[in-house]
């Protein structure tokens, strides 16, 4: 459920010895925090020729999983030593070649962006979101309920997945009547894989959701085939 945070106004502060702005914003689109970052990647580290798009993603992948020192657990604690509240999302992001770790903080009924570097661990900002469409209840209701009574938080869930890869993404998936956290994972050449980390006993379980969704995918693009022949 990870949400997209859209920045209008930003009031940024420089933070006491570190260097670092924290901005405070609502509702336009701001890339400051991820020009900040200390993890900038060349064009050269993305291998992104567009002549084989499986091996550029893979690549790229590779070259973002490599240059994030800060691992994702670490990220987290950061961004919750800032902002005060439950940590729901964390996603390793390249935005215009600069790397950031996007981390969501529900804090009571208020969602919070926070941008953590990937390269030092310092916050390089935060936003506030503006619930424009309203759904803001419904999501932190969604989530309240989800992580009732559970025992494995976003941190717990990416230190779980670690030694399947390097953890990219944790995400609350609060969709199915089992909640669990949906954690990404990226091995040495590049290569995605996708877990459940189990709410409340933290078993790591491989997710064959998409490569059922790609054969169920092939199975209609077969069937519209034979149908238009």
């Amino acid at each position: 459920m990870k949400r997209n945070i859209v920045i209008a106004t930003v009031a940024a502060a420089a933070l006491i010895g570190g260097g670092t702005a924290t901005a405070f914003a609502v509702g336009g689109d701001d890339d400051g925090a991820a020009k900040n970052s200390s993890v900038q990647l060349k064009d050269h580290d993305r291998h992104d020729d567009g002549k084989n798009d499986d091996r550029d993603d893979a690549a790229e992948n590779s070259a973002e999983a490599k240059a994030a020192k800060v691992t994702a657990p670490d990220a987290i604690e950061a961004a919750l030593a800032h902002t005060k509240g439950t940590a729901v999302s964390a996603e390793l992001d390249d935005e215009d070649g600069g790397l950031v770790w996007d981390v969501d903080v529900l804090n009571g009924k208020t969602w919070h962006s926070v941008e953590v570097d990937p390269g030092t661990g310092k916050v390089l900002g935060s936003w506030v979101d503006k619930d424009d469409d309203g759904d803001d209840a419904a999501d932190t209701a969604r989530v309240a309920a989800a992580l009732k009574g559970a025992s494995t938080s976003a941190a717990d869930a990416a230190r779980a997945a670690a030694d399947k890869g390097t953890v990219t993404s944790v995400d609350l998936d609060d969709d199915g009547k089992a909640g669990a956290w949906d954690v990404e994972t990226t091995g040495p050449k590049g290569a995605e894989s996708d877990w459940h980390v189990g709410l409340t006993d933290g078993k790591v379980t491989a997710d064959h959701s998409d490569a059922r969704d790609d054969d169920h995918g092939d199975h209609d693009d077969h069937d519209d085939d034979g149908s238009d022949d």
